[in-house]
């Protein structure tokens, strides 16, 4: 360095002026500078730019490796630098042939090491540029700890958003005992409930974490908020008992374009049925003049059946599996439910596992039980026969009194009180002059396509799905998406014969799992 002048002064304490206007409102510049401490104005990289305008010259920052950060840099003495980093020395001033420097260490969030801002201008510094620089790095100080400090909080706020959802995918394969276990670090007391309920709130996607947000400061924080995997628009809720409803309410009421969608109370264990009752429930919310709707406890069609007979034709569908280890079955067992309430790659999503992993899972209770849930009445039947098993009290593959009996699924589903609840459900669709019964049927059987209904039916399918969704408000069900809606109407077309019942005993023989291997 030609004609250097020595002007390097070492902080003790690393302290700078604090105070960057005087009391009579300070120069322009000092002004200006401040306002890149608004929150709307907080970018390091307009502040370089800044004060090379403001020093008529060129400006730079970089951290302690070397890496720019903002601005234009120009070729330093690698000791010097290194001087400054390291914080022998605090600053520096020279001069070189055509151009005048000022460098100053930048102190960074710990652990990372001191960075340099650097300023070059043709002409020599005055007291003015030189006091610019001083109180720019004080700017830049402050901005890189917000920064560091914003990093964090996102950093934090996104490993609660993960443990948050570890903990609802954990209830929703009713492993409770490790959700309580995953929650109890962070929210005491947060799963120390017998029952809770479920909610869906449906807002816009691009504002989900800000309804998110509402639904934590609204219910302080005693709920369990999740962003919902499946559905970009959906935040999930799980409360203890019913305590976070008027709060929610009051939430949805306030805010233009959200709906909500509750459950009814269910044990912990049974956190994925009361999520699928609070989907149900918003499709019905999205139709009401409040937004708002809590699952109706209505007439089920399992609670027509016969209890001994159901439980034991439950046991019999679902005996294949009784030869698989028993972690192997209640996997296979709970993935599929889960498949089936709310397909395939919703089910992957919820679970924190591949699209592969669930398919490949559900094809394996495929060919176990010889069906095929292309058809959705094998669905429909299926997602019977597992509801029915979470909801014994004792292990339903196991032999006892209710497993006796060898009842058929015709003979489940003859009961006269079970076939006029069918009659009187569909009989809703009958006002219609459109006949949405008929494509109702229709597409059902033609296992949801549209395509496929309405080249039978000689319409266009875009019909077939307007006919399906006209049909949703009046049967009070979610119908286009899968789930224990849809099933509960195939069942009542079952019962009175407008569908053919499927065959659980067909078998899929290209499949290792399928008996004609075993």
């Amino acid at each position: 360095m030609d004609e250097e002048k020595a002007d390097m002064a070492g902080r003790k304490d690393g302290a700078r002026p604090a105070q960057v206007t005087g009391a009579d409102g300070g120069p322009a510049w000092a002004q200006e500078l401040l306002e890149h401490l608004r929150p709307t104005g907080r970018d390091i990289r307009r502040v370089v730019a800044w004060l090379a305008d403001a020093v008529q010259g060129t400006a730079w920052l970089q951290d302690g490796s070397g890496r720019l950060l903002a601005g234009t840099p120009t070729a330093l003495d690698e000791d010097l630098l290194a001087d400054l980093v390291s914080g022998r020395i605090a600053s520096a001033a020279w001069d070189d042939t055509g151009r005048h420097l000022r460098l100053v260490r930048v102190e960074q969030p710990q652990p990372a090491p001191a960075g340099v801002l650097a300023v070059s201008r043709p002409a020599p510094f005055d007291r003015r540029t030189s006091d610019i620089v001083t109180h720019t790095a004080q700017v830049v100080e402050l901005l890189l700890r917000a920064r560091e400090a914003t990093t964090a909080g996102r950093r934090l706020q996104r490993a609660t958003s993960d443990l948050r959802l570890a903990i609802l995918q954990l209830l929703m394969v009713e492993d409770t005992v490790s959700a309580r276990r995953v929650a109890a670090g962070l929210w005491p007391g947060l799963l120390d409930t017998d029952t809770a309920c479920v909610y869906v709130l449906e807002g816009c996607a691009e504002d989900r974490d800000h309804l998110a947000e509402e639904c934590l400061s609204a219910t302080e924080e005693q709920v369990l908020v999740v962003r919902c995997p499946a559905v970009d628009a959906h935040v999930i809720v799980v409360a203890p008992g019913d305590a976070a409803a008027a709060e929610l309410r009051s939430l949805v009421d306030r805010r233009p374009g959200t709906f909500l969608g509750g459950s009814a109370p269910q044990s912990l264990a049974r956190t994925a049925t009361a999520y699928g009752q609070a989907v149900s429930a918003l499709a019905v919310a999205r139709f009401r003049p409040d937004k708002q709707a809590v699952y109706a406890e209505r007439t089920h069609p399992e609670r027509l059946m016969d209890p001994a007979e159901l439980h034991g034709w439950t046991t019999q569908v679902l005996r294949p599996l009784d030869t698989l280890a028993h972690h192997t079955r209640a996997e296979l067992l709970a993935t599929t439910r889960l498949g089936l309430q709310f397909t395939a790659v919703n089910a992957a999503k919820v679970l924190g596992v591949s699209r592969n992993t669930v398919r490949a899972r559900m094809e394996r209770v495929e060919a176990l039980l010889q069906t095929d849930f292309s058809d959705l009445a094998a669905r429909a039947v299926v997602h019977l026969a597992l509801n029915t098993w979470i909801g014994l009290s004792t292990e339903p593959h196991k032999t006892g009194p209710a497993a006796t009996g060898h009842a058929r699924l015709g003979e489940l589903l003859a009961g006269p009180a079970l076939r006029t609840w069918a009659s009187d459900l569909l009989a809703r669709l009958n006002a219609d002059a459109r006949d949405l019964r008929r494509t109702l049927r229709m597409w059902i059987a033609a296992g949801g396509n549209a395509e496929r209904a309405a080249q039978n039916l000689g319409v266009h399918a875009q019909t077939v799905r307007e006919h399906v969704r006209s049909a949703e408000p009046v049967l009070e069900r979610q119908l286009l998406a899968a789930g224990s809606d849809l099933y509960e109407v195939v069942l009542a077309h079952l019962a009175l014969g407008d569908l053919d019942q499927p065959d659980l005993r067909r078998a899929n023989r290209d499949h290792p799992d399928s008996p004609v291997h075993g």
